[in-house]
């Protein structure tokens, strides 16, 4: 017996109440796809609007989140990549969201204590830094890191005890060698710096021009300004601090105008800043009306 090719016999009744079915089939939010925890189905959906331009604030955000959850650690990484991003360009709102997207492990929480020094957040960088020591040992430059919030913290002494920690295993850093002789300048004086940062000069590589760079503006600093007009001019846009010291030496050179030229169109950077410009400009004895309108830019500092 032959089969018929034929659609076989469909009532308009049974049509119709497939129509009905299809026309009731909502597709899933991302939150149910969330819940259920089927980052598949939740990375298809955001990839599809994506693709059809219905880009949500988080899509972004909520992709390296699947991404991560399903082992897609290198997609995942565009999440801090992001959140760096975000600090960079002062956006709150995205930092926060991206902020709360962060796992419980070691590469996010790293991405995490570097935006908390670049905000001066010290210590809650320090937290991270040490409860990341604790089951990693063998991160070594971490404690510099560690050392280097103490530094910025006024904490100079205990800065040292974990900088020696490093330095034991590779006593050639040239970043560790330079924050201990900034710790020695903060501690004791200028000589004994120098003296530390005399190790840093003799096994500078040739080739290595942000050591030669950081070592001539240290100088100038750690010799109280000593070849300021000749050093630090040119290091203005590689050097952060450059600018800081140059202003500095002007003042002490009672050149009010040259040190309010460099500072008046600075966009505000940290707390710590504000504080060491009041405090110069206050020991200055500049005349009323040329202090207010510079202590106005370091406030804004």
């Amino acid at each position: 017996m032959m089969l018929s090719r034929a659609k076989p016999a469909v009532s308009g009744e049974t049509l119709q109440m497939d129509k009905k079915k299809k026309k009731g089939k909502k597709i899933p939010k991302l939150e149910e796809y969330l819940t259920s925890r089927d980052y598949s189905g939740a990375l298809t959906l955001l990839e599809f609007k994506r693709h059809v331009g219905e880009n949500e604030e988080d899509v972004d955000l909520w992709i390296g989140y699947c991404a991560f959850h399903l082992g897609d650690y290198k997609r995942a990484m565009e999440n801090r990549l992001l959140f760096h991003l975000a600090h960079k360009f002062s956006d709150e709102k995205r930092l926060m969201n991206y902020h709360q997207n962060l796992q419980d492990i070691t590469e996010d929480q790293l991405s995490l204590a570097s935006i908390h020094y670049m905000r001066s957040h010290y210590q809650e960088a320090i937290d991270i830094y040490k409860r990341i020591l604790l089951d990693n040992r063998e991160f070594m430059a971490l404690n510099v890191y560690v050392a280097l919030c103490y530094y910025k913290l006024d904490y100079y002494d205990v800065s040292q005890e974990v900088l020696a920690v490093y330095l034991q295993h590779y006593p050639d850093s040239t970043i560790a060698l330079n924050l201990k002789a900034c710790n020695h300048f903060r501690l004791y004086n200028g000589k004994a710096a120098e003296a530390e940062l005399k190790n840093l000069m003799d096994i500078a590589s040739p080739v290595f021009d942000f050591a030669k760079e950081l070592i001539k503006h240290n100088l100038v600093v750690f010799r109280g300004g000593d070849g300021a007009l000749q050093v630090l001019p040119p290091l203005i846009d590689v050097i952060p601090e450059a600018r800081l010291n140059l202003v500095i030496y002007y003042l002490r050179q009672d050149d009010v105008q040259e040190a309010y030229n460099l500072i008046k169109d600075l966009e505000p950077t940290t707390p710590q800043v504000s504080r060491r410009c009041k405090s110069l400009f206050s020991t200055a004895n500049i005349r009323i009306i040329i202090y207010d309108r510079t202590a106005k830019s370091c406030e804004e500092l």
